[in-house]
């Protein structure tokens, strides 16, 4: 693995609807990125970020705008995977720009405004014609029904019980209420998880990413520099990449096997590179856009077997001294929906151990995941 280190995180605090633009957003969380690591804006020679929509939105070159300091040479540019496949996996571009001398601090950035689009998150769908033509006239449309169609088919394939999704949701739940800034912190337990509107059967409101406003950035250098910066070094461990030969825009619809996700080709890369196994990480940060979801991952990523996700998901405990504390800050489900990237800062955060009240004890390595179909990204971080 090329030696990587994160030594600053940021994010904007998230809120259903932000009315600032998006570049002030975005430049909001790069500059309390730049704080933390202890860093100026003028070190920063390298960027990198996913490649759906941050090109359009907010490129590199307004970024250097933004930052209000002249680059002093011409800075590294790349743009990864789409979504947050693309944000895990900065660190990969990023390793490989250190390591080649061609930059020396490297910032992954992304915003994104979901309450200014009419359909929030549904819109990235409806502009795509095959589905526009083929699958909105039958009711097949929105992430909601597609991920209940994969909740549906592992319930007739293992068996799954309303607990075990209503363990996820009350996990994220209950990491929340210890998180500062986190959007959904109310108690909930089983008897309101049952009580809650279903969604799309079976998921439930709780079940269902977040829709929100917000930003995020990280700061990332060699190792040998981050021993310079203002916190522990976090070191990026092992990356792994994963991908299904059906495209994004037919994932959904022409997928062979919905119960087995591309972490099963990130995740194992990742530990492999890495050196480690499950049985090493103290905590996970799962992209949780449906709990269903969670479910698969802890599966596909060799935490238990196919098939034992659910009973893993009532049994482990919810603790965070428990086995395998999982999106320690509430996820996408309580906390925020910022494709993953609040994941990697939340991450970071644990494993500087400065995490309060939501601090997973004496904890040294985590994982991260994120999907950006038909990607997946896995990313093992180790406290040095």
């Amino acid at each position: 693995m090329v030696d990587v280190a994160i030594v600053g995180v940021g994010e904007t605090v998230p809120v259903r609807a932000d009315s600032r633009p998006m570049s002030v957003m975005i430049a909001d969380a790069i500059h309390r990125a730049l704080a933390d690591a202890g860093i100026g804006a003028n070190q920063i020679d390298g960027f990198v970020t996913e490649s759906a929509t941050m090109p359009g939105v907010m490129p590199a070159e307004d970024v250097v705008a933004a930052l209000g300091v002249p680059m002093p040479r011409s800075p590294f540019i790349a743009y990864g995977l789409h979504y947050g496949a693309g944000l895990v996996a900065a660190a990969e571009l990023a390793g490989w720009a250190l390591a080649s001398g061609r930059a020396t601090h490297v910032l992954c950035w992304y915003g994104h405004q979901l309450s200014r689009q009419a359909q929030g998150p549904r819109a990235l769908y409806a502009d795509d014609p095959l589905k526009a033509d083929l699958e909105m006239p039958s009711g097949w449309f929105g992430q909601p029904v597609y991920f209940a169609g994969i909740a549906q088919r592992y319930a007739h394939e293992f068996g799954l019980p309303a607990e075990a999704l209503a363990a996820v949701a009350m996990e994220a739940r209950e990491h929340a209420a210890r998180t500062p800034g986190a959007m959904k912190t109310a108690p909930l337990d089983l008897a309101g998880y049952l009580a809650s509107p279903s969604i799309a059967t079976p998921l439930r409101g709780p079940d269902c990413a977040l829709v929100n406003d917000g930003a995020i950035a990280f700061v990332m250098t060699t190792t040998e520099r981050a021993r310079d910066c203002a916190h522990p070094v976090v070191r990026v461990a092992g990356i792994g990449v994963g991908s299904t030969n059906v495209p994004g825009d037919t994932w959904f619809t022409q997928n062979s096997d919905y119960l087995t996700t591309p972490a099963a080709i990130s995740g194992p890369a990742a530990f492999a590179v890495a050196g480690l196994t499950p049985d090493d990480v103290d905590f996970v940060e799962l992209y949780d856009c449906f709990s269903i979801n969670t479910i698969l991952q802890y599966e596909d990523l060799g935490f238990v077997k196919k098939g034992e996700g659910a009973a893993f998901a009532m049994s482990k405990g919810r603790g965070l001294a428990d086995r395998l504390p999982t999106n320690t800050h509430g996820g996408l489900l309580s906390h925020s929906f910022l494709l993953g990237g609040g994941h990697v800062v939340e991450a970071v955060r644990q494993l500087r151990h400065e995490r309060g009240a939501g601090q997973v004890p004496d904890a040294r390595v985590g994982l991260v995941t994120a999907l950006g179909v038909p990607h997946h990204s896995t990313m093992i971080l180790e406290r040095m």
